[in-house]
């Protein structure tokens, strides 16, 4: 792996790591909650808001509901016994309606005691009407069902709420003291697909689901989709309603006395006979609430047994949820894509509008699996998203001024050594030079050394004024002493040679056996080029006509150019003169490579053949999709 890949990936991991250890503890937090069932009821808020955001299906035509409303339970009070209608009544009924030929009729009124007059008509009803199912209630408090019926007619009507009073599960088996028992709807499904010769299959004693042909009808359990530690009870699937205002075909008893109805309506049907009275109280509130208040229980024995039926005929999806891992995974999928989002936007605007549009998508993603039989967590999913997307972005823009501050600083720093590098250190260089090599007498000797001094007060001086200035002054300027300060966004071709005259123009030893001085400085194109490579070049260039100056004993010629050449830009620094002597590496070098690899170019500082140096920057010549040339 490439140095300056693996740097870029540290800086990234480093930079990753301010959000993602609290982004982290947010999912695990969200987890925890989720575990302990602090979100349960706003996961069955959501559950619920969108299963009545799906869109309106057909009536279920299969199913009839046959309804005994309260204008028939006043009309019909002829008894003593508290019951919405006689066994005359209800047994003529029976009878009508098996005269249409339905599949199966389903009754779902308790009728453990008579109700007088005509007992022996219904029982008669119920020995000779051979496709119908009675109810019975086999959680406490029990209810029997009719006599003489076979257990395979015999289906029981017991719900199961959830916390807030609603219903969202169907309860399908369950054990008993006389065994195993399958639910009313269950048994009008098991009738109506044997016409089809689709059997139950599966044993319901164990875990395994219940099966039709090849459709399975999921298990719920405690820790199902939303819920946490609740009642699983036998064998449970979660309802999945019709949607829809209208959703099975509904016939009054009215109407059947009076035949105001098709028959055809009802032949090959699955007949639900039930109470819509609201004395009667059997109504219970669901998860699917559409312009009624309630649903009565005729008719979510309609919504249970249609779905099953539909599963079955017409692959219409069953709810089913992941598995704890999955679920788990998903969350955690969530709350790191927030984390993502607050290191990726830029700014605050951009944060919320990609979080909102994130936030909506996840939604629409639930809702989708929703309608294609799913239910995934959304809330802890939502939670975790904005939390980390939102949050943490302070969190990243704390992280970023803060680096920003210390690159600044270090900025500063760079720049004011470059400054005392390249100009009072070089007098310093020069002061303990004289004194250390003690050429010269005592008389001459401190005349120059007091010159030299005062010149390095004076430089010291220049760099202290030029850093009182305004920040972005100093951003856009570059110092050379003498109270000389370029402007960096001048042409770079001016600039440089602004430095070039500057420098030579400098007390060096070697500068004096000077006779030849050529450069060029050819006007590129700097678009690529910031402020601080410009400012680098202008010290590079500097740097090296020192080190002529300096080390370049008996330099007569010296070349300075700054060209292009094929895809290239070169600015080098050639001279004659006696040529490196040490191979160590100063802090100057390494700066000058540095520069090298963030313009993507090369440095080289080598001796010639002959005798001479050649210091050298070059780098690629960026190309614009939109340059006309």
């Amino acid at each position: 792996m490439q140095p300056g890949l693996w740097k870029i990936i540290k800086k990234e991991i480093s930079i990753w790591r301010v959000g993602a250890l609290p982004g982290i503890v947010v999912i695990a937090l969200v987890i925890i909650a989720h575990l302990t069932g602090s979100m349960q009821s706003l996961e069955w808020l959501a559950f619920d808001s969108l299963l009545r955001l799906r869109p309106e299906e057909s009536i279920d035509e299969r199913i009839v509901l046959v309804e005994i409303n309260e204008d028939n339970i006043s009309s019909d009070k002829d008894y003593l016994i508290d019951s919405s209608i006689s066994d005359r009544n209800l047994a003529a009924l029976l009878w009508k309606l098996h005269a249409c030929k339905p599949r199966v009729i389903g009754l779902d009124i308790y009728r453990d005691l008579a109700v007088n007059p005509g007992n022996g008509e219904l029982v008669a009803a119920f020995k000779n009407i051979k496709n119908l199912i009675v109810i019975e209630k086999v959680l406490p408090k029990q209810i029997a069902a009719p006599p003489g019926l076979s257990p395979k007619q015999i289906g029981f009507a017991d719900q199961i709420t959830d916390g807030d009073g609603k219903l969202r599960r169907s309860l399908l088996a369950i054990p008993t003291t006389q065994g195993y028992k399958l639910s009313f709807s269950l048994r009008l499904a098991e009738a109506y697909l044997a016409h089809e010769n689709i059997s139950l299959k599966n044993g319901i004693s164990d875990r395994t689901p219940i099966k039709l042909v090849n459709t399975a009808l999921p298990r719920f359990f405690p820790n199902s989709g939303g819920y946490v530690r609740t009642n699983a009870t036998g064998v449970q699937t979660l309802l999945n309603f019709r949607s829809g205002r209208a959703r099975f075909r509904t016939i009054s008893l009215n109407d059947i006395k009076s035949n105001k109805f098709n028959s055809d309506w009802l032949r090959d049907r699955i007949v639900i006979i039930g109470i819509t009275g609201p004395s009667r109280k059997d109504f219970v509130t669901t998860s699917n609430q559409l312009g009624k208040g309630r649903v009565y229980g005729g008719e979510i024995q309609a919504h249970a047994a249609s779905q099953i039926v539909s599963a079955v005929l017409d692959d219409r999806p069953l709810l089913d949820t992941w598995e704890d891992e999955w679920e788990y995974l998903w969350i955690f999928a969530w709350g790191f894509l927030g984390i993502a989002i607050a290191r990726l936007t830029k700014s605050t605007l951009a944060n919320l509008i990609v979080v909102g549009i994130t936030s909506a998508t996840l939604v629409v993603t639930s809702y989708l699996l929703l309608t294609w039989g799913w239910w995934v967590p959304v809330i802890p999913t939502i939670l975790v998203l904005a939390v980390n997307g939102i949050e943490l972005t302070a969190l990243y823009q704390c992280d970023k001024v803060l680096r920003s501050g210390l690159k600044a600083r270090q900025d500063v720093i760079e720049r004011t050594f470059e400054t005392i590098h390249n100009g009072p250190l070089q007098s310093l260089a020069k002061v303990l030079k004289l004194v250390r090599c003690q050429e010269l007498p005592i008389k001459e000797l401190l005349p120059e050394l007091e010159k030299e001094l005062e010149k390095l007060n004076h430089e010291l001086r220049g760099i202290y004024e030029f850093l009182q200035r305004e920040p972005p002054t100093q951003d856009n300027s570059l110092y050379l002493g003498n109270t000389l300060v370029l402007n960096l966004q001048d042409p770079l071709h001016e600039i440089l040679y602004q430095v070039y005259s500057y420098t030579l123009a400098r007390d060096f030893p070697c500068f004096r056996s000077i006779k030849i001085k050529i450069r060029t400085f050819e006007p590129i194109d700097e678009r690529c080029l910031s402020i601080e490579q410009k400012q680098g070049l202008c010290r590079f260039l500097e740097e090296a006509l020192c080190n002529v100056g300096k080390h370049a004993t008996g330099v007569t010629r010296l070349e300075v150019t700054c060209s292009s050449s094929g895809d290239w830009y070169t600015l080098s620094i050639v001279d004659n003169g006696l040529g490196i002597k040490s191979s160590r590496e100063g802090r100057g070098t390494q700066q000058f490579r540095n520069l090298a690899e963030q313009l993507k170019g090369k440095f080289q500082r080598v001796p010639l053949s002959s005798k001479g140096t050649i210091c050298e920057l070059s780098w690629p010549v960026t190309k614009f999709w939109f340059s006309n040339k």
